[in-house]
């Protein structure tokens, strides 16, 4: 089996609609990531300075060194910016998501004392604010528990939310199979958010943002000043508020970092955005756990059976009739390179037309004389395939005259002995007057175009059977 992971699909091209509470038509959450104390330091058993994230250009790690300017950054988010940050929050009543380092909440009690006097979220943003990427699975196993025991005794209760960051290819199967969160961060996939089926456990995503956040000051393409901050929030949230207000409302991600935001000449860029924002209706801040809990209760996520999850028994069983009676087309489609793409009508259509349209031309013409005549004797004597029997039922074909299905019949004997196929044609797109129209007109055309055109419309007959039975 050749299965691809990544979802290119996602809620498709007609999302789910959000209904925010109050009919908001933006919901804005803004995340404040708190890292300072546990970041990379050979104080915290590391064996270099961090180098991410600061005003220091071209930084690079120290091994077996501390960096002391590049702490001094760190603790001044702490010392400084958190608590401008806290005055504008509070004196704003916004409310907020830290993403914690585990670590660093415990070296920052009174921080934590404030937040949650706040009543601001406080998620789990790992055991310390360090690179997962090559970090074994066991390992980062090991950690997400620690941080999870960790957070629950620095903060009084577990976290309901997660966020790494600095994140593995496992860390969201990682930390979905703990089965402790409402939901998870750890993608920027998206608008909306989504369920992600872990194993038994429905996991509820909700993506983050990289470009609506201040680390852009620290990283280049990057922002200098506040007011550059400010426009790309506004350009966003105006955006975002457009679409809501044409029945299309998103959700809006605003990541920050008490060492990078908290510097007066950058906070004045945010506070100008929240300004913005607030002069609008329909303003939804949120927290990111008021998020999950919404979307949960609004679009609760419920599992259905996905082609590219079959085993090949049943997936040719299951689509083996959507091209008729020619399971081969099924079984050569399961050894594609299938994925969440093609869990869906359009997408496993795709995939089987490949397969239909990259076999010889004795192989398709077998499919088309596969199709039974329209109105023909096996619909006479009710042996048609399930399939066709609605289909043709669906444009009165089961229903004729006796003078209706004798024209039929003639019809069906001059087209065979013309093309040597059956006239094919897509009923549930006609009505019997455009049937018999088409009738006419195709008869007087040359075989190659008729063979042509009769693989297009068992083409069509495909995707409208997948559309009964697939999203």
């Amino acid at each position: 089996m050749q299965r691809y992971p990544r979802d290119f699909r996602g809620h498709g091209a007609s999302p789910p609609k959000a209904q925010w509470p109050n009919g908001a038509k933006i919901a804005i959450s803004l995340v404040l990531n708190y890292e300072e104390g546990g970041e990379n330091n050979i104080l915290h058993g590391d064996g270099q300075s961090e180098a991410f994230l600061s005003d220091i250009a071209g930084a690079a790690p120290w091994p077996g060194q501390r960096h002391w300017n590049m702490e001094s950054i760190y603790d001044y988010g702490a010392r400084a910016g958190f608590w401008r940050l806290h005055r504008l929050f509070t004196g704003m009543d916004i409310p907020v998501t830290i993403y914690g380092v585990s670590t660093a909440l415990a070296r920052n009690p009174e921080q934590v004392a404030a937040m949650k006097d706040a009543g601001w979220e406080i998620a789990s943003h790992g055991l310390k604010w360090v690179d997962h990427r090559d970090m074994p699975a066991d390992e980062e196993r090991r950690q997400i528990a620690e941080s999870i025991r960790l957070h629950t005794e620095v903060v009084g209760h577990p976290p309901r939310g997660w966020y790494t960051g600095r994140c593995s290819v496992n860390t969201v199967d990682l930390t979905a199979e703990t089965g402790h969160f409402d939901w998870i961060s750890d993608t920027y996939d998206d608008d909306l958010p989504y369920w992600r089926e872990v194993g038994p456990r429905d996991q509820l995503i909700i993506p983050y943002t990289l470009e609506a956040n201040d680390m852009r000051f620290a990283t280049a393409p990057g922002y200098i000043e506040g007011e550059q901050f400010f426009t790309y929030l506004r350009d966003t949230f105006d955006t975002l508020y457009a679409e809501g207000q044409a029945g299309s409302a998103k959700m809006f991600s605003v990541g920050l970092h008490c060492r990078l935001i908290g510097r007066p000449g950058k906070i004045a860029g945010l506070k100008r955005f929240l300004d913005y924002a607030r002069a609008h209706d329909g303003v939804w801040f949120a927290r990111r756990i008021q998020i999950a809990q919404h979307w949960a209760a609004t679009h609760p996520h419920h599992r259905h059976e996905r082609p590219s999850q079959m085993e090949r028994a049943r997936f040719v069983a299951r689509f083996g009739g959507i091209f008729e009676h020619s399971a081969w087309i099924a079984e050569r489609a399961f050894d594609l390179e299938l994925g969440p793409a093609h869990d869906s009508a359009l997408g496993l259509h795709n995939a089987l037309a490949r397969m239909f349209r990259s076999s010889s031309a004795v192989e398709r013409l077998g499919v088309l004389q596969a199709h039974p005549d329209l109105a023909g004797k096996l619909a006479a004597a009710k042996r048609l395939t399930p399939e066709s029997t609605a289909e043709q039922a669906a444009a009165a074909l089961d229903a004729l005259t006796d003078a209706e299905r004798q024209t039929f019949q003639d019809l069906n004997a001059a087209y065979v002995a013309k093309h040597g196929f059956p006239f094919i044609i897509a009923v549930r797109d006609n009505t019997k007057a455009s049937i018999l129209q088409a009738f006419h007109t195709r008869l007087s055309n040359d075989t190659a175009t008729e063979f042509a055109t009769a693989c297009a419309q068992v083409e069509r007959i495909a995707a409208l059977r997948l559309k009964d039975i697939l999203p």
